[in-house]
This record gives C-alpha cells, structure tokens and sequence, in this order.
C-alpha cells in the first residue's frame, strides 16, 4: 500500500486543503513526534490509501491552534479531522484512528 503524508506547516497550505475538500474529502492528521500513542497512530495512517495531511504538533504549534479556532474542534494530538466542503464531517483522536475509521469517513464524505 502507498501512503501519501503531505507536511503542512503554514496557514495558507491549510486554506488550500480548505479549498480543495469542497471537490471531495481532505484527511488532515495531528501528528505528535514524542508520544508512543501517536507512533501507532501514524502506523495506521501509514497504510491509509489516500492524501493525509500531516501536521507535525511540535513543529507547527500555531497551525494547530488556529485550526482548532476554525474548525471548533478541541485539539488532540494523535487526531485526524475529514473535511468535506470546509466542514468538519468526521474526527477521531488517540486509538479511535484506525485505518478502517478513516477510509470509511473518507467513503461516507465523498457519497455525501
């Protein structure tokens, strides 16, 4: 299986994928460098099939707050948000990210 991560550091990438996500559903997944959970985290999403967007939480602190502000989503950190048409449609954190959920979301996203 071929993963694609896509670092996102700045703001303007973020309203990219904003943009982008009314076409059809954008993963954008909360990465911490230093947490055993979010290690296995990034294994599941590893071997998601699709675009992920990830965020490095050390490396992008003031990214993570503002998405937070705009999204309305408290932030944690393993989390992964879809967004379908700038909205919030799916989010999970910690050992609710499975492969599985997020392929399903991503599925469920697009059909809507």
């Amino acid at each position: 299986m071929e993963n694609h991560f896509v670092k996102i550091t700045d703001l303007a990438t973020f309203d990219d994928l904003t943009t982008r996500s009314q076409a059809q559903p954008v993963v954008i997944f909360k990465h911490s460098l230093t947490c055993p959970v979010s290690s296995g985290a990034y294994e599941q999403m590893a071997d998601f099939e699709g675009e992920v967007a990830l965020i490095e939480v050390q490396r992008a602190r003031e990214l993570s707050r503002e998405i937070e502000q705009r999204l309305g989503v408290a932030h944690e950190s393993p989390q992964v948000i879809v967004l379908r048409n700038g909205q919030v449609v799916w989010n999970a954190s910690h050992f609710d990210i499975t492969t599985e959920a997020v392929a399903d979301a991503v599925k469920q996203a697009a059909a809507a």
